[in-house]
C-alpha cells in the first residue's frame, strides 16, 4: 500500500434542480455513493448567492432531500403533476460562473469523451456545455478542452509523482496543520487501530497559467468545497497503444495552452508587460507501461517542450491585406525587461538549461524575419551577464527554411543530430531506476545524459523553447523530430529496447507522427485558424503529390480567417477568460477599437515595485539550480499542497475502483484502452508471416490500412486472427509482399467489415495448396534463427528417450520395477525433482504443506461452523467500522 494517493474529486456526475427562487446542483461520484448539495439563490438578479453546507450526503439522504423541496415547493399540496422541483439538466462538471450585464450565468459540461488514461487516471475532452442563466433561460455554447477528476492537468507528471513522494514525516507535518472538514465518530480510532496503515492523500494547487476557467471558478472557491472544482485546459490530449509482442505501452501526448495574452494569429504577437508570450504551448509525452495499472507502483517517463512567440514588443499590421505583413518592434527593450520576466517563469517551472532553438530566417532579400533573430540575441546576450556560466541561456539559431530549399542535405537529418544534443542537455523524466541489463550492457549515449539522477529514477532539468514566426508548422515538425529522439530514450529506459534509437518508417514512429500531426493540426487551428500547412512527409519529400493542393487550401483557409474571423475569436477568448468584464455606461466589447490595454495592465496603472536590471531572476530560484523550484520542498512550496489522511478503503483514494468500477457492467466494445489508436491494428501491414515488432523497417506502402491483394483477388474471404503478438516469427525483408495502393472502393468496405482489432489473412482454392505452402513455409535459420542439425547428438537422444519414457508411466509402478529401470536408465541422465511429485506419475502428488497461520483460519472457520465464535481483533473491528462508515453513515 502506497503511503501516498493522489485525491479523486468527489464530484463526477450532476442534476441540477429547479425551483421558483432556488437551483439545487447534486452531485456524486460515480459510484454514486457519496453527494453534496450547492444551493444557488435566483432572487438576486445582479449578485450571485451560494450556499454550501460542506455535508456529504448517502443516497437515501438525498432523495429524502428532494422529495421534502418537491413537496414543500408545489403550488397545491397532494396535486398531482404540479412538482415542485423538476429536473432541469445533468452534467459532468461546472465550468464556472461569469457575469453579464443582467446577471450570472452557470456553464456546466453536458457532454464529455474519453481522450487518455494515466495510470488509472482518465482525462476526459469536453465536447458540449450548457450555459444557464441563473434567474432565466439557457443558451448552448462549446469549448474543446480537457479536464479530469483525479489528475492534475496544469503540471507536468513530473510534478505529480515527485509530490506523491514526499518524506513521511513532512506529509504528517502538512496533515496536522490540514484539519478535517467534516466529523466522523470512527476517524481518529480506526487510523490508530490500524496501526498507521492510513494513506495520505495530496491535492495540490493547480499551475493557474494553463488554467482557461480559472476566471469563472475564482468567485466561487473561497466558498464551497475543493470538489466541486474542475480546472480545466486548453490545448490537445491524444493517446495512442504501442504493442510490443503483446506487452501494451501507452503514448500520451498532452499540450497545455497558456491562458496569459491569449488570442489569434496577428492579434496576438510577441509578449505583454508580464513576461507572457503569444502562442504558449506547453508539450509533454508520456510513456507509461500499461501492464501496470497503478499511478505510484507503474513504471513512467516524460518529456517536456515549450513553444512560444518571441518574448519582444513586437506586432504585424493586418490593416494592409498582405499574405506577410510587415513586422514592426512596437517599444525599445535595450534592458531586455520582457524577456527577462520570460525567463524567469521558465526558471521557476524547469529549471536549468533553458535552450532556445530559433527557427526564424537569417538570410533575407528584404529584412523581416531577421528583425526578430537580432533583437532576441541581443536580449539573450544581455541577461546572461548576470546568470552563473553553468546556468546561462544557450541560444541555437538554425534557419530551417534554408536547409528545406537546399538539395544537397535532407532536414530532418540535421535536425535529427540537433536533438539528440538537445535531448542529452536537458534528460528526461522516468520514475525507476535504469534497468539492470542498461547497467551490464551500458549504451555510449546512455552515460552522456543530462538531467539530474535520483535513486528513484531521473529528473528533467531545463526544457527546449522552440520558435518560429507563427510557432505552427516549422515548430511542430522541430518538436517531433526531438520528441523522437526522447521518445527512443524513454523505451530505453523502460527495458523496451536495446538502444536508444529509432528509425523512420517503423509502427512505432509512424504511430507518433500521426500523434503529434494531430496535436499541430489542433493547435494550429487554434492560433491560426487552419491545419498546418507543411508536415513532417512535407520535409522528408514523400508526401503525395495531391499533397500540394491541400497545402494550398490551407494556406487560403488560414488567410481567410486571419482577415475576417480572428477579431470575433479574439472576443470570444478575452471574454471567456475574464480579460474584459462587461460593464454598465462603458463600452461594449466590440465596440473597443484595440484590447491592447487589457492584456498590458501597465497601461492603466503604474507598478509600484521595478525589478533589478541585473538581478532579474526571482530571489531562491539561483540557490536550487538546476532543479526547477516550483518542484524544490520548501515552506512556499509546502504551502500550496492539500494532505488529509485517508482509511486505505477511502474512495477518495481508491483508482482501482475508480478505473475499473466493479459496482457497474461493463462491455468490451466500449472499453477505451480496445477503441485507442494501436500499433498492431492501425500501422502494421495485414500480411501472413510480417514481423509484429513496432520498431522494425517498413516499405513505404506497407501499413496497416492497406488492403491485401488487388483488383484480381476481390473475392479472396478474410478471416480474423489473433493480435500481432501471436505473429510468427520475422521473415526476410525479401519475403515480405507489398500492399498495393490502388485498390478500389469495394475493397476498402470490404476490410472495414473486419473487426477493427482483427488482422485479415488470405484463403485460397485447394488447387493452390502446393503454392500455399511454398509460401508459408519459411526457412529454419529465418524462423528460430539457428540451422538444426541433420542427426541429433548422442545427449540430445539420451534426453529425448528419458522424456518419452517419462510419458509412458501412466500408472504406478512397484518398486522393483522402478529400480530395475533405473538401473538401465542412470547412466542415461538423471532428473531431479522440482515439483511436490514424489515419482514418475502424473497421477500422484503431494499434499502442499500448510503454514501455521492458514490452519489456524481454517480451524476457526470448522468451529464458527459449530456455533463456536472467537473473539474479534483490532484489525476486525477497524475493517468492521470501516465498512458502517461507508454503506451507512
Amino acid at each position: 500500500m502506497p503511503t501516498a494517493a493522489p485525491i479523486i474529486s468527489s464530484v463526477q456526475k450532476l442534476v441540477l434542480y429547479e425551483t421558483r427562487a432556488r437551483y439545487f446542483l447534486v452531485g456524486s461520484n460515480h459510484a454514486e455513493t457519496k453527494y453534496r448539495v450547492l444551493k444557488i439563490d435566483r432572487t438576486e438578479p445582479k449578485d450571485l448567492v451560494i450556499i454550501d453546507d460542506k455535508h456529504v450526503y448517502t443516497q437515501q439522504e438525498v432523495r429524502e432531500l428532494l422529495g421534502r423541496l418537491d413537496l414543500g415547493n408545489r403550488t397545491k399540496m397532494g396535486q398531482k403533476g404540479s412538482s415542485g422541483l423538476f429536473r432541469a439538466v445533468s452534467a459532468f462538471g461546472i465550468v464556472g460562473f461569469v457575469r453579464f450585464l443582467e446577471g450570472y450565468y452557470i456553464i456546466l459540461i453536458t457532454k464529455r469523451r474519453k481522450m487518455a488514461d494515466i495510470g488509472g487516471h482518465a482525462i476526459y475532452k469536453i465536447e458540449d456545455t450548457n450555459m444557464i442563466y441563473i434567474p432565466n433561460d439557457s443558451v448552448r455554447v462549446t469549448h474543446p478542452d480537457e479536464a479530469s477528476y483525479s489528475y492534475d492537468l496544469s503540471h507536468s507528471l513530473q510534478y505529480n509523482l515527485t509530490v506523491l513522494r514526499m518524506p513521511l514525516e513532512m506529509l504528517k507535518t502538512e496533515t496536522a496543520q490540514t484539519r478535517q472538514e467534516s466529523f466522523d465518530i470512527f476517524e481518529d480510532e480506526g487510523l490508530i487501530t490500524q496501526g498507521g496503515s492510513g494513506v495520505f492523500g495530496i491535492c495540490s494547487e493547480p499551475y493557474m497559467k494553463y488554467v482557461w476557467n480559472g476566471e469563472l471558478l475564482d468567485i466561487i472557491k473561497n466558498t464551497i468545497h475543493r470538489d466541486w472544482l474542475l480546472y480545466i485546459i486548453h490545448g490537445f490530449c491524444g493517446q495512442s497503444k504501442l504493442l510490443i509482442y503483446g506487452r501494451p505501452v501507452y503514448v500520451t501526448l498532452i499540450a497545455r495552452r497558456s491562458s496569459k495574452f491569449a488570442g489569434t494569429r496577428f492579434l496576438k504577437r510577441g509578449a505583454n508587460c508580464e513576461g507572457d508570450v503569444a502562442n504558449e504551448v506547453e508539450t509533454e509525452q508520456i510513456l507509461c507501461d500499461a501492464s501496470v495499472m497503478s499511478f505510484t507502483a507503474g513504471s513512467y517517463s516524460s518529456y517536456v517542450q515549450v513553444r512560444g512567440s518571441v518574448p519582444l514588443y513586437w506586432s504585424q499590421d493586418i490593416s494592409t491585406m498582405m499574405p506577410k505583413p510587415p513586422i514592426t518592434l512596437d517599444q525599445a527593450d535595450p534592458f531586455a525587461h520582457i524577456a527577462a520576466l520570460h525567463f524567469d517563469q521558465m526558471f521557476q517551472r524547469f529549471g536549468s538549461p533553458i535552450i532556445i532553438l530559433n527557427l526564424v530566417k537569417e538570410r533575407e532579400k528584404r529584412k523581416h524575419e531577421r528583425i526578430l533573430s537580432e533583437e532576441l540575441v541581443a536580449a539573450v546576450t544581455y541577461l546572461n551577464q548576470f546568470l552563473p556560466p553553468e546556468h546561462s541561456i544557450v541560444y541555437i539559431p538554425w534557419d530551417m527554411a534554408k536547409y528545406t530549399k537546399s538539395k544537397l542535405c535532407n532536414v530532418l537529418d540535421r535536425l535529427n543530430v540537433l536533438a539528440e544534443s538537445l535531448v542529452k542537455k536537458t534528460g528526461f523524466f522516468v520514475n525507476r531506476p535504469d534497468s539492470y541489463c542498461s547497467i551490464l550492457r551500458p549504451d555510449e549515449k546512455w552515460n552522456e545524459l543530462g538531467g539530474c539522477v535520483v535513486p528513484t529514477g531521473r529528473l528533467q532539468t531545463g526544457v527546449l523553447r522552440t520558435n518560429c514566426v507563427d510557432c505552427l508548422d516549422r515548430t511542430n515538425t522541430a518538436q517531433f523530430m526531438v520528441g523522437k529522439c526522447a521518445l527512443a530514450y524513454q523505451l530505453y529506459s523502460l527495458g523496451l529496447i536495446d538502444k536508444p534509437n529509432l528509425q523512420f518508417d517503423t509502427d512505432a514512429v509512424r504511430l507518433f507522427e500521426e500523434l503529434y500531426e494531430d496535436h499541430g493540426d489542433t493547435l494550429s487551428l487554434q492560433y491560426g485558424g487552419s491545419q498546418l500547412v507543411h508536415r513532417v512527409k512535407t520535409y522528408r519529400k514523400i508526401a503525395p503529390w495531391t499533397q500540394h493542393s491541400k497545402d494550398i487550401m490551407q494556406t487560403l483557409s488560414r488567410y481567410y480567417s486571419n482577415a475576417f474571423s480572428d477579431a470575433d475569436r479574439q472576443d470570444s477568448i478575452n471574454l471567456f477568460l475574464g480579460v474584459f468584464h462587461p460593464t454598465e455606461g462603458k463600452p461594449h466589447l466590440w465596440e473597443l477599437p484595440t484590447d491592447f490595454y487589457l492584456h498590458h495592465k501597465n497601461t492603466m496603472r503604474l507598478s509600484q515595485t521595478r525589478r533589478s536590471y541585473t538581478d532579474w531572476l526571482t530571489p531562491g530560484v539561483i540557490n536550487h539550480l538546476p532543479l526547477p523550484y516550483d518542484e524544490v520542498t520548501c515552506v512556499e512550496n509546502r504551502k500550496k499542497l492539500i494532505v488529509k489522511k485517508f482509511h486505505k478503503y477511502e474512495e477518495e483514494i481508491d483508482i482501482h475502483s475508480e478505473f475499473f468500477r466493479p459496482y457497474e457492467l461493463s462491455s468490451f466494445d466500449d472499453t477505451f484502452c480496445l477503441a485507442m489508436t494501436s500499433s498492431a491494428r492501425d500501422f502494421m501491414p495485414k500480411n501472413v508471416g510480417i514481423d509484429p515488432s513496432p520498431f522494425t523497417v517498413r516499405k513505404p506502402d506497407e501499413t496497416g490500412k492497406s488492403v491485401l491483394g488487388n483488383k484480381s483477388n476481390r473475392e479472396e474471404t478474410v478471416l480474423q486472427r489473433k493480435t500481432a503478438a501471436s505473429a510468427p516469427p520475422p521473415p526476410n525483408e525479401e519475403a515480405v509482399s507489398s500492399s498495393s495502393e490502388d485498390d478500389s472502393g469495394t475493397d476498402r468496405e470490404d476490410e472495414g467489415s473486419v473487426s477493427q482489432r482483427s488482422t485479415p489473412v488470405k484463403m485460397t482454392d485447394a488447387g493452390d495448396s502446393t503454392k500455399v505452402t511454398e509460401n508459408l513455409v519459411q526457412p529454419m535459420k529465418d524462423v528460430y534463427g539457428i540451422n538444426l542439425s541433420d542427426v541429433p547428438s548422442e545427449e540430445d537422444l539420451s534426453v529425448y528417450t528419458r522424456f518419452v519414457q517419462l510419458g509412458q508411466h501412466q500408472h504406478k509402478q512397484d518398486k522393483s520395477n522402478q529400480q530395475h529401470c533405473s538401473k538401465h536408465l542412470d547412466g542415461v541422465i538423471k532428473l531431479t525433482h522440482i515439483s511436490s511429485f514424489s515419482q514418475d506419475n502424473i497421477y500422484e502428488v503431494q499434499p502442499p504443506r500448510v503454514d501455521r497461520k492458514s490452519t489456524e483460519i481454517f480451524q476457526a472457520h470448522i468451529q464458527a461452523s459449530k456455533g463456536i465464535m472467537q473473539a474479534l481483533g483490532k484489525e476486525d473491528i477497524s475493517m468492521y467500522r470501516e465498512y458502517i462508515r461507508n454503506r451507512y453513515m
